[in-house]
C-alpha cells in the first residue's frame, strides 16, 4: 500500500516562500512520476508540477518561473519550492504518485497567502 504524507503548508505573506514536501513509503518511488495538485475553494484541483522519474519537470503556467519540483530518490520524497507566493496560490496542495494504471494522493496540506 502506497501512502504519501504532505507537510509544509502554513500561512505566508504575498512575496514570501514556502517548502512543501511529500514523504512516500510502501513504494517504488524511483519509478514514479511525482506531482503537486491543488484545489482552492470552490475551484477543481488543477496541476502545479510533475516530475519524471528521470528529473524532467512540468509546471503550470501560472507557476512557472516561481515554483520549482524537485525529488530524492533516497529520502523517496518530493518537494515544491514555492517562491514569490501570491494571495491567489491559497490552495490545499497535494502530493500525486503515478506509475501505470497506479493512481494515489496524500490528504493534502493548506497554503494560505494573505497579509
Amino acid at each position: 500500500q502506497v501512502q504519501l504524507v504532505e507537510s509544509g503548508g502554513g500561512l505566508v505573506q504575498p512575496g514570501g516562500s514556502l517548502r512543501l514536501s511529500c514523504a512516500v513509503s510502501g513504494s517504488s518511488f524511483s519509478l514514479a512520476v511525482m506531482g503537486w495538485f491543488r484545489q482552492a475553494p470552490g475551484k477543481q484541483r488543477e496541476l502545479v508540477a510533475t516530475i519524471t522519474p528521470g528529473g524532467s519537470a512540468n509546471y503550470a503556467d501560472s507557476v512557472k518561473g516561481r515554483f520549482t519540483i524537485s525529488r530524492d530518490n533516497v529520502k523517496t520524497t518530493v518537494y515544491l519550492q514555492m517562491n514569490s507566493l501570491k494571495p491567489e496560490d491559497t490552495a490545499v496542495y497535494y502530493c500525486n504518485y503515478r506509475i501505470g494504471s497506479m493512481n494515489y494522493w496524500g490528504k493534502g496540506t493548506l497554503v494560505t497567502v494573505s497579509s
